[in-house]
C-alpha cells in the first residue's frame, strides 16, 4: 500500500509539501540561532567583545574563555555574593583589555574546555600575560589542577612574590568589602 501512495501523483505533492515543509523549518532555525564559535587556534589574534570578570572574557566570536591556572574571587556567581577583591580583579581585566584595544592572542595546554563549557586558555596582549599579571596583582590565586607542572610552577612563583608582598587577597590589612569594593587600612606598615 505505501508504494501507491508515493506512486500517485497526489502523494507526491504531499511528500514534497512536506519535505519542503521540514526543510523551511530547519532553515528558519538556523538563520536565529547564533553561529558556534569558530575553532580557536593559538597565534591567532582574537578580539574580546566584553569582559564577564575577573577570569572570563567573552569574544566577539561568541567563544568564552577561562584564563587558564588561576581563580580570581568570584563576582557573578548565582546566588553568591561578590567576594573581596572580585571587582577589582575584574577592573584589572578591564584595563588590561582596554589597554591591548581589545585584541589578544590564545595558548592553550592540556585540558581545552571545562565543565562549563568555556575554552581555557592563557591570555595575552602586546606581548603581556593577563594570568600572570593578576597573580601577580594579588587579585588571583593559583589552583592545584588543570595545567601543566611547568606553567603551575612559573605561575606559583609569581604567586609566591604576591604573599610575600601582601598584595590584594594576600594583604593582612584587609577589613572586608564596602559597596563591592574590598577595604584597606591606611597603608603604613603595608609592604608594596
Amino acid at each position: 500500500m505505501p508504494r501507491r501512495y508515493y506512486r500517485s501523483p497526489l502523494g507526491r505533492i504531499l511528500f514534497l509539501v512536506l519535505l519542503a515543509t521540514i526543510v523551511a523549518v530547519r532553515f528558519y532555525q538556523l538563520q536565529k540561532e547564533p553561529s558556534p564559535p569558530d575553532p580557536l587556534r593559538e597565534g591567532v589574534e582574537y578580539e574580546v567583545e566584553r569582559v564577564v570578570d575577573g577570569d572570563t572574557l567573552l569574544l566577539t566570536n561568541h567563544a568564552c574563555i577561562r584564563l587558564l591556572g588561576i581563580d580570581t574571587p568570584e563576582t557573578k556567581k548565582k546566588n553568591h555574593p561578590v567576594e573581596p577583591w572580585g571587582l577589582e580583579a575584574t577592573e584589572y581585566t578591564e584595563h588590561f583589555i582596554a589597554e591591548v584595544n581589545h585584541r589578544i592572542q590564545l595558548e592553550f595546554d592540556k585540558d581545552r574546555i571545562d565543565p562549563f563549557g568555556r575554552m581555557l586558555a592563557y591570555v595575552y596582549g602586546d606581548g603581556r600575560f593577563l594570568n600572570e599579571e593578576l597573580v601577580r596583582s594579588g587579585l588571583a590565586r593559583v589552583p592545584n589542577y588543570g595545567f601543566t607542572s611547568a606553567m603551575r610552577r612559573k605561575l606559583r612563583k609569581v604567586e609566591d612574590e604576591a604573599k610575600a608582598n601582601c598584595r590584594g587577597i594576600w594583604s593582612r590589612n584587609y577589613l572586608g568589602t564596602e559597596n563591592g569594593k574590598s577595604r584597606m587600612l591606611p597603608s603604613e606598615g603595608r609592604k608594596e
